[in-house]
């Protein structure tokens, strides 16, 4: 294994902010290598004791999603799919992406078994986010219809604008991060994009 060189190895690089340093995945048996340009670390995936699969939009992309892992010490690490190519522009490849992720995946279930494998968010921050969204829903409803009421054509237009943009972003949000226990390994297509279909 050791005289394999970078191109032969799982890896993913990725610069998950606009001003900053790229970092580079490498995957080196059981060990996850981190390099930010500054440091180098190497994480044993025995050490993982959790991996949660999460959709994450940005600002700017709709279409963001992340991996993130939990230490026996507590330290977590995140990463994406969305890369920052200059201020205004991002760049996805998420076939790369899901094959690293399924990489990684399978590694951790070796080195460490019962590591566990979730999707979503926790469950009382995914409670919060679809309470105040479904309350932000009924809201601007209430609001069209008692404009509509009024004779105020132009406020409940406005409300079911509102509405429906809205919805358009929180629905995504609530239905792909539902929390969900995976099988050890288990890579969940709907937040990890790109799986190459044969």
């Amino acid at each position: 294994m050791d005289k394999l060189d970078d191109t032969t190895l799982p890896s993913w690089r990725q610069r998950p902010k606009p001003i900053g340093f790229e970092i580079a995945y490498r995957l080196k048996g059981d060990v996850l290598e981190i390099d930010s340009t500054r440091k180098v670390d190497q994480v044993r995936l025995s050490a993982v004791e959790q991996v949660r699969f999460i959709y994450a939009p940005s600002n700017v992309s709709s279409k963001g999603f992340r991996t993130q892992l939990r230490l026996s010490d507590g330290k977590s690490i995140t990463f994406g799919n969305l890369s920052w190519r200059s201020l205004t522009d991002i760049e996805r490849d998420d076939a790369r992406y899901h094959a690293f992720v399924s990489a990684l995946s399978a590694a951790i279930a070796r080195a460490s078994p019962k590591a566990r494998f979730l999707a979503g968010k926790p469950y009382l921050l995914w409670l919060a986010l679809a309470l105040a969204g479904g309350g932000a829903m009924v809201m601007l409803t209430f609001f069209s219809l008692r404009a509509l009421q009024q004779g105020a054509t132009a406020a409940a237009g406005l409300g079911l604008v509102l509405a429906a943009a809205s919805f358009w972003q929180v629905w995504p949000m609530i239905r792909l991060n539902r929390p969900r226990n995976l099988t050890t390994g288990e890579v969940p297509d709907d937040l990890v994009p790109g799986r190459r279909t044969a």
